[in-house]
């Protein structure tokens, strides 16, 4: 296990980490083939903070790559809807494009 992996799991455990940290656990996960346990970091971030914006392409890209196209649609649609809410026309434009790339 990488130490980056490492810090972030007692960061995390304590109770008191970020959001960022939160996130940086699930693509650390992810970069090292660990798709559950990213995709429950990505859930767990969600219930902790769904205004966390980058979480939504990330997580439905994964769930996607996972084979459960239905589940990233959801994903990519909440994302989509808080982009929209936050004014933020980049993170939409590519959450968008990542729904329409869904299978």
């Amino acid at each position: 296990m990488s130490k980056r992996v490492e810090m972030l799991e007692k960061l995390v455990a304590t109770g008191k980490a970020d959001a960022f940290a939160l996130y940086a656990l699930a693509m650390e996960y992810r970069n090292a083939d660990r798709a559950d346990d990213a995709l429950r970091t990505f859930e767990q971030l969600r219930v902790a903070n769904p205004e966390y914006l980058a979480m939504y392409l990330m997580a439905g890209q994964l769930v996607e790559s996972m084979g459960n196209a239905a589940s990233a649609r959801i994903w990519l649609e909440a994302g989509i809807a808080l982009a929209t809410k936050q004014g933020n026309a980049k993170a939409k434009s590519e959450l968008v494009a990542a729904l329409e790339a869904c299978s």
